[in-house]
């Protein structure tokens, strides 16, 4: 029971976090980024909880955008490139003949490379970044990851018994696979989401806080490009922006080690 409440804890925080985001979004009736010159700057009062930035724009609307935008990018990441690298480092263990092993350096060269430095390159190619750009320069490295965990994970399962006996009762290679392999190295993998979760939230906000975010200019990054600037006059812009970037990542995070708790009661450890 203990070990249950930790883990309703754990996933509580990004739970209400994005559920208070996402009712913002839908029930608000003025655009985050809609300027009223009058407040620029303006400290927080009544009509204002957090303040406004630069133009007036209103910090608590605009940072319920951005959070509840930067949220679901990050799940979206990390589930498909969980779903990716599992299925690709499973398939590749299983088929043997050294696959796992030509995987394995594969992905030593993608995350030997800088995600960063990739995602400058590749962003500053296009004239017009997009959320689904951003999504896909992270997809091309996260992958990496998981598959790598995969790979390790299921090379005990090429001997197992009941893999032998499904082979033998002449299962296909996709059956096996997705019915008796990837739910053995599920586990681990579940955890590795949040994680990965948490840095697409750090590297989004960071690609926005050099210019190559979202289109749509709704990104925690450029709260904290605000915030930098107007630090001695308006310090609350970027109090409000470091405490959204610190609590959503944190969140992910949380939400592994609630994962990380769930698994292993289902496992009954």
């Amino acid at each position: 029971m203990a070990r249950r409440t930790r883990t309703i804890l754990a996933l509580l925080p990004l739970s209400l976090l994005s559920l208070a985001c996402w009712a913002t979004i839908f029930i608000s009736h003025r655009s985050p980024g809609r300027y009223q010159v009058d407040l620029a700057w303006a400290r927080p009062s009544v009509n204002h909880p957090l303040g406004c930035s630069d133009g007036g724009v209103d910090v608590a609307t605009y940072t319920a955008f951005a959070v509840g935008y930067v949220a679901v990018l990050a799940l979206v990441v990390a589930l498909a490139s969980s779903i990716f690298g599992t299925l690709l480092g499973t398939a590749a263990t299983l088929l043997g003949n050294g696959t796992d092993r030509l995987l394995l350096r594969i992905c030593d060269l993608v995350q030997a490379f800088p995600n960063f430095l990739l995602a400058l390159a590749v962003l500053s190619a296009v004239q017009t970044p997009q959320r689904w750009h951003i999504a896909l320069v992270l997809l091309l490295t996260t992958w990496a990851g998981f598959a790598r965990l995969a790979i390790v994970l299921s090379r005990k399962l090429t001997t197992a018994d009941f893999v032998v006996a499904a082979r033998a009762y002449g299962c296909s290679s996709w059956s096996i696979l997705v019915r008796h392999a990837v739910p053995h190295v599920m586990g681990p993998i579940l955890v590795q989401i949040g994680t990965v979760g948490a840095g697409v939230v750090l590297s989004e906000s960071a690609l926005s806080f050099v210019g190559l975010g979202p289109a749509d200019g709704i990104s925690l990054g450029l709260l904290i490009e605000q915030g930098s600037v107007s630090m001695l006059h308006a310090p609350h812009v970027l109090a409000v922006a470091v405490v959204a970037v610190a609590a959503t990542s944190g969140g992910f995070q949380l939400a592994a080690e609630g994962i990380r708790n769930w698994v292993q009661l289902e496992q009954g450890c």
